[in-house]
């Protein structure tokens, strides 16, 4: 992928070094039922505590993060993809009369706090719909290559534009639309909302990808294969079958992988915001 002359974003939060601890607040016998509530019915104390409020989490400064060579490196890559993001939207939503809000991203390392609770490293990359922010931690690139055997530069770029695509949906008030809707659905209809919503980001990466081109000529031999490649290797039916070895496709959340690799081309090859609606077609 060509991108060492582009653009670097001024909206690139750097939070690496900073300490996030969590507490529970008041504890006692009310806080050790809920904990054993939690492990009676198979959940996560953590998250029961925090959704009671009785879990909290909190942020001390950032210590000075001395980063490698690569590390800065994968900073300015990131740095050019999130501004590569934020000159395709800005064009798109101009053409149809309405600004684009560009979003903040939050480099962390280990755990961070959101405004959507808080989240380890083994989270992912993620959106904060609450705070309009991606949060990645970079070491999620070296995951990629080792777990989910998807490198390169191009593949990662996927990643970062699959997670501004949500912040598209929430800037056009789908994301409100969608999670109002799941909360009055059984769980098997409420995960294909899930599903449509990922797979319209996936889209969203591949139109990004299109524009991007088009634009600065980024793509180099190779790089749409790593991205379909990554698309591929994060199918729920794949990531299902690596862990409990059979598929349960009322389960799904993201689309299996062949309809990740399909959502992501379409993008790519049409350029189209149209194209890329995922909530009225039969053909997933």
């Amino acid at each position: 992928m060509r991108w060492t002359s582009g653009r670097r974003s001024s909206n690139v939060e750097d939070r690496r070094g900073g300490r996030v601890s969590r507490k529970v607040a008041g504890g006692g016998i009310g806080t050790l039922i809920l904990v054993l509530v939690a492990l009676y019915f198979g959940m996560d104390p953590s998250e029961l505590l925090q959704q009671t409020g009785t879990l909290s989490s909190t942020s001390s400064p950032n210590a000075p993060y001395e980063q490698t060579a690569q590390e800065q490196e994968l900073v300015e890559f990131v740095s050019v993809v999130l501004a590569d993001t934020e000159d395709t939207w800005n064009a798109i939503f101009a053409k149809s009369g309405h600004p684009y809000t560009e979003p903040k991203l939050v480099l962390f390392s280990g755990a961070v706090q959101s405004a959507c609770g808080y989240a380890q490293s083994a989270t992912g990359p993620f959106y904060c719909p609450a705070d309009q922010k991606v949060y990645l931690d970079l070491d999620f690139f070296q995951e990629m290559k080792q777990r989910f055997r998807a490198p390169g530069d191009f593949a990662q770029a996927y990643v970062i534009a699959h997670e501004i695509g949500h912040h598209v949906q929430t800037l056009t008030g789908l994301m409100d639309k969608v999670q109002t809707a799941r909360q009055r659905l059984p769980q098997a209809q409420s995960n294909e909302l899930l599903v449509r919503l990922e797979l319209q980001a996936d889209c969203f990466a591949g139109l990004w990808a299109h524009h991007a081109h088009r634009t600065r000529q980024i793509i180099e031999e190779g790089d749409i294969e790593e991205a379909l490649n990554a698309a591929n290797a994060i199918g729920d039916d794949r990531l299902q079958m690596q862990s409990r070895g059979y598929v349960v496709p009322d389960a799904f959340t993201h689309g299996t992988s062949a309809q990740r690799v399909k959502w992501f081309k379409r993008g790519f090859t049409t350029g189209s915001y149209g194209a890329c609606n995922t909530f009225d077609t039969d053909d997933l």
